[in-house]
């Protein structure tokens, strides 16, 4: 039985020497017996969304920029939206990840899906694990498994989001929010 569930976040802790993934928050978006995967919620580029996907430029959160979603499959774009309202229906090729957070289908036609959403979020390339792969790592101190909230999808302020998400914990995870870039400036 899996412990790590959709809709929960990976924050890196400073052990994980991997730059792809320093200091990084990732939105788990699917994890069962195949693997796991996720998108980076705090590596926005200068890419702007209506550069890209004009149609979609108007519900897109701000900063309204292409995010880095992960090292894997870079060209390939994941977009996650809001919901409007709890009540949104899902429409076709929305795939709920948790609340009123989705994964959209960016085949459909802007038009109608904006009415249902609030914010948008576009992403290239995702974050990827092989079977059990994720589950060695938090065991080896590579990530903290915490709780998302809503809003950290579309963080205005993605910049801050590894150190905001830190410091909103009640445990000893806490302390690492404030860990510095270089542990000898201690």
């Amino acid at each position: 039985m899996r412990q790590f569930h959709v809709g929960r976040l990976l924050a890196a802790t400073p052990l994980l020497e991997d730059p792809n993934f320093d200091r990084t928050v990732v939105l788990l978006l699917d994890h069962d017996d195949e693997g796991a995967l996720g998108v980076v919620l705090n590596r926005p580029s200068n890419v702007r969304v209506a550069d890209v996907l004009g149609d979609w430029a108007d519900v897109a959160a701000d900063p309204p920029v292409v995010f880095g979603g992960g090292p894997v499959e870079p060209t390939a774009l994941v977009a996650i939206g809001r919901a409007s309202s709890d009540m949104a229906e899902v429409a076709d090729g929305w795939t709920p990840v948790f609340e009123r957070l989705r994964l959209v289908d960016l085949e459909d036609d802007p038009a109608l899906a904006q009415g249902g959403l609030s914010h948008l979020r576009i992403f290239s390339g995702y974050a990827g694990w092989g079977p059990g792969d994720l589950e060695t790592e938090i065991a080896q101190g590579a990530w903290f498994p915490l709780d998302a909230e809503p809003g950290d999808a579309f963080s205005d302020n993605p910049d801050n989001l590894w150190r905001d998400v830190l410091g909103r914990q009640e445990s000893i995870v806490k302390m690492y929010a404030t860990y510095p870039e270089d542990p000898t400036w201690n």
